[in-house]
């Protein structure tokens, strides 16, 4: 299964072009380039096991946290400070706001008419709506967008996963990510596994099996700071993927709590630090 995402970093790593960026590296202030590849595609089917890589240690309760983050609606790190989460401390004011960023779109988007739409809601709604009729129009409209031109200018990070769309075909759920831009030594696996999280998480509370993630990328790079461990990681035999279990008592994607999800037999390559770029 890792297989599909250690192709993908070998790609870049061999064929990726040079470009400069504006990230810079906290520790000095320099800027950092990228080498970088535009438009791939990686597909993990989550019935043969979840996909966190194991050729480095994935931290695996920020990837919880942060997606309960995310389902809870919350623009501000508090909750995320609370678990000692600090993936997004570098971009938050000093009261902890980030704007309106996903948490905001995806559960209450601002309608024109003053409305909010929950999008999340609408999806698990949707596809309750396919099991009794699987011909109906929201087979097609599962889709659920954190990329609001309106508020782009709030946020204190645009969004890099920009849209997801499940799709419902025989009883298994599949999910199709689109990630404009992706760090592919330190973000993509989190994505990864956030993403898989969440399909698997829908199929829970709606009563359906797991079908695939697919990952399609935009702009894919690794940072130039990063490639002595991607050389390392790519140097590594990964291991068999772990499982999913989640606690059976979840009925509903509100008022989830980390200990109700476990990896199962996570087995790991040492972790391989590198710093975040922004």
């Amino acid at each position: 299964m890792e297989s599909a995402y250690l192709d993908l970093l070998r790609d870049v790593r061999r064929s990726g072009v040079l470009k400069p960026t504006r990230a810079v590296l906290p520790s000095t202030g320099k800027k950092v380039d990228a080498l970088s590849v535009f438009g791939r595609q990686a597909r993990y089917d989550l019935s043969l096991g979840f996909p966190a890589v194991t050729t480095k240690r994935l931290a695996f309760g920020p990837v919880v946290h942060e997606l309960i983050w995310f389902l809870l609606g919350s623009t501000n790190i508090a909750y995320l400070k609370e678990h000692k989460v600090t993936i997004w401390d570098e971009w938050a004011d000093e009261e902890g706001n980030l704007g309106p960023v996903y948490g905001k779109q995806w559960r209450s988007w601002e309608a024109p008419d003053g409305r909010t739409v929950d999008q999340i809601d609408q999806v698990v709604r949707g596809i309750e709506r396919l099991k009794i009729d699987p011909t109906d129009a929201m087979g097609r409209r599962l889709i659920v967008s954190a990329w609001n031109p309106s508020d782009i200018e709030a946020m204190a990070l645009p969004p890099c996963h920009t849209m997801f769309q499940f799709s419902l075909t025989e009883g298994r759920l599949s999910c199709q990510l689109y990630q404009r831009s992706a760090d592919l030594f330190l973000g993509v696996p989190f994505n990864m596994a956030s993403y898989a999280l969440l399909t698997h998480l829908v199929a829970h509370v709606t009563g359906v099996e797991v079908g695939e993630f697919i990952h399609t990328i935009g702009d894919a790079h690794i940072y130039t700071n990063h490639l002595e461990q991607v050389d390392e990681q790519l140097s590594r035999e990964p291991y068999p993927p772990p499982t999913l279990r989640i606690d059976p008592t979840v009925s509903s994607l509100d008022g989830i709590r980390r200990e109700q999800v476990e990896l199962v037999g996570y087995r790991h390559h040492p972790a391989l630090r590198g710093e975040v770029a922004v």
